[in-house]
């Protein structure tokens, strides 16, 4: 099991900037990827950004540019800096955490997410 606890969000100026951030507890070892989805008021949840085993940064067209990803493996943090912010980005958003469990010819994969935290953007 792996629980995520997510701090930050609330509400901004269209242009502001705000940071969010997740810390990860319990089986944190198993954890193979970090990151961000967004769902807003009647839209399917959406990837907005994430950091991979390869700690490569992936990366939503609408918040490229805009938005960065850092994943700390040692504290088992993941914070997403978000600037230029638009009102398109109000939504309430989602830590997620990806682990893999047991040996690579029997692994069994989980996702946990966050309460979720609300961000605003007003124009």
């Amino acid at each position: 099991q792996v629980q995520l606890v997510e701090s930050g969000g609330g509400l901004v100026n269209s242009g502001g900037s705000l940071r969010l951030s997740c810390a990860a507890y319990g089986r944190i070892r198993s954890i193979s990827a970090m990151g961000w989805y967004r769902e807003a008021p009647g839209q399917q949840r959406e990837l907005v950004a994430a950091v991979g085993s390869d700690y490569r940064p992936n990366y939503a067209d609408s918040v490229k540019g805009r938005f960065t990803i850092f994943r700390d493996s040692a504290k088992s943090t993941v914070t997403l800096q978000m600037n230029s912010l638009k009102p398109e980005d109000t939504a309430v958003y989602y830590c997620h955490a990806h682990t893999e469990v047991g040996p690579v010819e029997r692994v069994s994969e989980y996702d946990y997410w966050g309460q979720g935290t609300q961000v605003t953007v007003s124009s």
